[in-house]
């Protein structure tokens, strides 16, 4: 693992790169408040084995560098989508394979819609069709809402409740198939939170704005999508990622039996299965 700062205008990027440079590239967006920590090691290592060139990096008010005043964000998603690209030119890379989850997925269509020439292929994990109307798919649970309300009691400058926050929320959006391990959660979460910089800044996520040049823009998607989806996810429930295969001609949808809102270690193998031939 080798990691490289990318540095444009007034943004800092921290970044990790796992394999061989020669290989096929992968670039990795993971979502909301969460560091590019949360693509696990183990994880890139295992796409990296399969001869990958795994890439992934803090997106902006994560990690340890560009951070910014909590309640103003000075960027949008569309910012975020262009951050991608100067990563692939800070690599000297023309065109790779994009990989998003969460609101990383949203910001890596965003990507692919405007810079089609960059992205070989596009796979998205547990995330919602961008720019077309899902008002009549199920919401959000009730029990996670209820969990994502208290973090409006929480002290975002308080690392030790922040951290508890975190450690329910793992739990709140954990598979149903597979063992929930609280031990290591905290521990993940201890490691996040005290590398970070300014932890309350990735609140800012919760008011970022975008696409709103390419609403129904998503059936013209020219890059081979792949949607992997857990029939658990409380966040955005499985229908998000069947409509969002449905409007993308030739699109797959691999059901991950019972899985949430993360990528489930017990679940690797099928992911990095189905990713594996798409990515070629």
């Amino acid at each position: 693992m080798s990691e490289r700062i990318i540095r444009f205008d007034d943004v800092e990027i921290a970044t990790q790169a796992f394999g061989n440079p020669a290989h096929q590239p992968v670039l990795l967006i993971m979502g909301a408040m969460a560091s590019m920590l949360w693509w696990p090691d183990e994880f890139c290592q295992t796409l990296a084995d399969r001869k990958f060139y795994v890439i992934r990096y803090d997106n902006r008010d994560t990690g340890r560098l560009t951070t910014y005043e909590p309640g103003e964000p000075p960027y949008t998603m569309d910012d975020m989508a262009e951050d991608a690209v100067r990563i692939l030119d800070g690599y000297g890379i023309d065109a790779a394979n994009l990989i998003g989850m969460s609101l990383g997925g949203t910001i890596a269509q965003i990507a692919a819609l405007l810079h089609p020439e960059r992205i070989k292929t596009l796979t998205l994990i547990s995330t919602t069709p961008m720019g077309i109307d899902t008002s009549a798919l199920p919401h959000t649970t009730d029990a996670y809402m209820a969990h994502a309300a208290t973090g409006e009691t929480v002290d975002w400058t308080d690392n030790a409740q922040v951290i508890e926050f975190l450690v329910q929320d793992t739990q709140e959006i954990a598979s149903v198939a597979h063992p929930y391990d609280k031990q290591r959660a905290r521990a993940f979460i201890e490691r996040d939170v005290r590398r970070a910089k300014s932890f309350v800044s990735a609140t800012n996520h919760f008011m970022l704005k975008g696409g709103q040049t390419l609403k129904r823009k998503l059936g013209e998607l020219a890059s081979p999508l792949l949607v992997i989806h857990g029939t658990a996810d409380p966040i955005y429930p499985v229908e998000h990622g069947e409509l969002l295969a449905r409007t993308v001609k030739g699109a797959r949808l691999v059901r991950l039996a019972g899985g949430g809102h993360e990528i489930h270690p017990n679940d690797w193998e099928e992911i990095v299965s189905a990713m594996d031939p798409h990515l070629r």
